[in-house]
């Protein structure tokens, strides 16, 4: 196993690299930069010429590297992060990308992984109930949360909440985590309580599409597996149904959920994004929508970066965890 997760880890060094190269080019490849952005403000809020704009904004290129080719700029920012774990300094928030990525990022994980951990628990579950009891209602109503799941944009039903508790329920505490007395307690029930009613909108919306998915495919899965000859054996050894199901039908259609779960980060992750750009909260989302619209060109290419290394980890994770739940599935197909 070690052997196995080892290799795993020095061939995803290569692949990192070439995604920071691709994810550099793409977000360098649109016309502008940073300079634009300070010639901009420079000409609507500081009242100059566009020629003194314009000044502003090569003297800042020039300061910060901005016109140097882009491959220089490249291999200034990979080395810095390969050398002095540097991602680089970001023009917008005017602080290192490093501190910016360890503001918003640890939040991030923590939502996914919550989403995560509900959708699976949830998902799995209701998937069972719905293919031991096919083609009753109880089947055919959760098919429909799961047809919904998997087909309302999460955007949309994020821009619904928000009306609705803006402009039906009249909420003011919009788009932060804490409400203002909260802002600097320390941790009790009380503030716990009001962590959730800021961030319950985001924890339903991400849960509820990776819910979907993992409902209908356990479904499908073991009413495949249900039908199998050996799942037939064991009932006739005259085994309760439930240790049928639970010890022998469940364990083998769980296979592609757990090979799913090296996308589930990701998806998780960008399932909070979105629902945090509706909500403006101070996650990574709102953080590479803003630096992209403004040319910060380094927190953008790090935030992207660190998404590509969640996938990464996350299909080692999954691929550890199938040899565990079978022991049969070895790399290469060969048995140790």
């Amino acid at each position: 196993m070690l052997k196995f997760v080892t290799f795993r880890l020095l061939g995803a060094i290569p692949l990192l690299l070439l995604l920071s190269i691709v994810t550099f080019a793409i977000i360098q490849a649109p016309p502008g930069d940073y300079g634009d952005y300070i010639r901009a403000m420079a000409v609507n809020q500081g009242g100059a010429t566009f020629e003194q704009a314009e000044i502003q904004a090569n003297l800042y290129r020039e300061a910060n590297g901005l016109n140097d080719p882009m491959l220089v700029q490249y291999f200034r920012w990979i080395t810095g992060i390969l050398t002095r774990f540097d991602f680089g300094h970001s023009f917008y928030y005017n602080k290192d990308v490093g501190q910016v990525i360890s503001e918003r990022l640890p939040a991030t994980i923590i939502l996914a992984l919550v989403c995560h951990l509900l959708a699976s628990l949830l998902g799995i579950g209701l998937g069972i109930i719905a293919a031991t009891r096919q083609y009753s209602w109880v089947d055919t109503g959760l098919g429909i949360i799961s047809f919904l799941g998997m087909t309302i944009p999460r955007f949309l039903l994020a821009i619904i909440i928000l009306y609705v508790l803006v402009f039906r329920m009249n909420v003011s505490e919009v788009g932060m985590f804490f409400s203002a007395r909260f802002g600097g307690a320390p941790w009790s029930w009380d503030k716990f309580v009001n962590l959730m009613t800021h961030i319950w909108p985001v924890i339903f919306i991400a849960t509820f599409g990776g819910l979907a998915y993992n409902m209908r495919v356990m479904r499908a899965n073991l009413l495949d597996v249900l039908n199998s000859q050996y799942v037939e054996t064991a009932r006739a050894k005259g085994l309760p149904e439930s240790a049928v199901i639970m010890k022998h039908a469940v364990p083998n259609a769980l296979h592609p959920l757990i090979a799913y779960q090296g996308v589930v980060l990701p998806y998780m992750l960008t399932g909070e994004i979105e629902v945090a750009i509706v909500f403006g909260l101070a996650t990574v989302g709102p953080a590479i929508v803003g630096s992209m619209g403004v040319g910060d060109v380094y927190v953008t290419a790090s935030f992207m970066l660190v998404l590509a290394a969640t996938l990464i980890i996350g299909n080692i994770i999954s691929d550890v965890l199938l040899v565990a739940l079978d022991p049969r599935v070895r790399l290469g197909g060969g048995a140790e």
